[in-house]
């Protein structure tokens, strides 16, 4: 007799859970050593209407990087077998998604900011597909935070074209 390779969940691991939420909130504090003048900056920038308050941001990222936590540990928690992929993937759009708070708030470098956020939407994208291969949910709690920096990416560029002086 043979055994089928599983495609179900190994046990959970809540120190896999407590590790997937420690490297990304790690990566969410390399971005906001990026963000330290970004109140300031922020208020000195010339925004569109529809622009977001600048204390919404806080909020909305410490519960999208909470989402993105569970996500990846929900993905490495499936089968043992092809789980390196997908946290690579996800690794990715987390240095993509601190390179840009850098990139526009530390160096003001609104082109190369824009340019980063479109990278980061595809590494999401891939991240979801690659998740969702491995577990529908894991994809599906990417969402949101797709949704924000779709939001974002046309936020940045409009901020970067009303701005030249100060985002070169």
């Amino acid at each position: 007799m043979t055994l089928a390779p599983t495609t179900t969940p190994s046990r959970p691991s809540y120190f896999a859970l407590a590790a997937w939420l420690v490297v990304t909130f790690a990566f969410a504090a390399i971005g906001a050593a990026g963000s330290a003048q970004a109140p300031s900056f922020y208020a000195q920038l010339v925004r569109p209407d529809w622009a977001p308050p600048a204390w919404l941001f806080g909020p909305v990222w410490t519960v999208l990087y909470a989402l993105m936590g569970f996500a990846a540990w929900r993905s490495w928690s499936r089968a043992h077998e092809g789980r390196l992929p997908p946290a690579l993937m996800y690794v990715l759009q987390l240095v993509l998604n601190s390179l840009w708070s850098w990139l526009f708030f530390a160096w003001h470098l609104g082109a190369m900011a824009s340019l980063c956020i479109v990278l980061m939407w595809i590494a999401i994208v891939a991240t979801m597909v690659l998740f969702a291969r491995r577990e529908r949910l894991a994809a599906i709690l990417l969402v949101p935070y797709l949704a924000w920096v779709s939001f974002a990416g046309v936020l940045c560029y409009r901020i970067w074209q009303l701005n030249p002086g100060l985002l070169a």
